[in-house]
């Protein structure tokens, strides 16, 4: 069994500081969705004067330059339009992260809130990963009785922000950076949050520096698989998870295919095993189907639906 978490239960984040967040943004992330390649490591530095933006640009291959130079305008207006959305306050951050006793029961995972029993069954992997073993996320959850973290982060305010530049002529550029942004900052609340759980909420990790690079290339103990991503990739278990997390007390709705809204939302499990890591599930065959069609109470049918990426 794993460490008792500091706090049992859920805690409620409301207006969590967007200066907070800011450090903590994947800015890698925005230049990929802005289809802007390449990593621009410094790029935070070369903003501290033109001296400095000359010679990070001076550095770079010449190949590169171009596109950098893209990133840089990119970076640039992005900081403005944080300073615009922090002095006016338009936007509000929440969270919610639920810690609850927990236990492996095969491939499933069984969730005590005192209240009631969750059940999330898991998927393992059919080819085997590098270590030469097909994993599921029950593997990091004790049968014999253990602990697991639930959480969702979002940001609030986005829309009615966009529709200002809509009244103002239709300025589609800067509508789309402020809901890029957002998305990024419903991301970077995930890795601030995931930090506190680390050292303050669940505590597993007391000792952990606050070395947000390191973070980005996740050398912490634990995971936090994200419902719908490649370990976690049945989107419908999130409505598993709403009794748990009360999605509707921080602004989430979940519409009928299982998404959130507002879109820049996040939500996941927190595993505290020190040998959690991220995987890939990967394609299923019909046996496994079957049974884990059998395992969530639903039709194989539907869920082929929810997994069709998988099959």
């Amino acid at each position: 069994m794993q460490k008792v978490p500091n706090t049992l239960g859920l805690i409620e984040l409301r207006d969590i500081p967007l200066r907070e967040i800011i450090p903590y943004i994947h800015w890698s992330y925005l230049f990929m969705a802005w289809r802007i390649p390449g990593k621009y490591e410094g790029i935070a530095e070369a903003v501290l004067s033109p001296e400095e933006e000359r010679n990070w640009l001076k550095n770079l291959p010449e190949e590169n330059k171009a596109m950098a130079e893209e990133a840089l305008k990119l970076y640039k207006d992005a900081l403005d339009m944080l300073e615009e959305l922090e002095s006016q306050q338009a936007l509000q951050i929440n969270a919610n992260v639920g810690f609850y006793q927990a236990y492996a029961a095969g491939d499933d995972i069984i969730i005590d809130s005192g209240n009631e029993k969750v059940y999330i069954p898991t998927l393992r992997q059919q080819k085997a990963s590098p270590e030469g073993y097909c994993y599921a996320l029950s593997d990091f959850i004790n049968p014999a009785g253990d602990y697991i973290g639930v959480f969702a982060t979002t940001v609030l305010g986005v829309e009615a922000f966009a529709k200002e530049y809509e009244n103002e002529g239709g300025d589609v550029y800067k509508d789309l950076l402020v809901r890029m942004l957002a998305d990024r900052l419903a991301e970077g609340t995930a890795e601030w949050l995931h930090y506190k759980i680390r050292t303050q909420y669940w505590g597993y990790a007391p000792d952990e520096p606050e070395d947000i690079s390191e973070m980005f290339k996740v050398h912490y103990q634990g995971i936090r698989p994200a419902v719908g991503y490649p370990s976690l990739p049945d989107q419908s278990v999130i409505f598993e998870l709403d009794p748990l997390i009360q999605f509707n007390q921080i602004g989430i709705q979940l519409t009928e295919h299982g998404a959130m809204s507002p879109n820049a939302s996040v939500c996941g499990l927190i595993f505290s095993h020190p040998q959690s890591r991220y995987f890939v599930v990967g394609k299923i065959d019909e046996e496994q189907l079957l049974d884990y069609a059998r395992r969530r109470n639903k039709s194989p049918e539907e869920m082929r639906k929810w997994l069709s990426a998988n099959l």
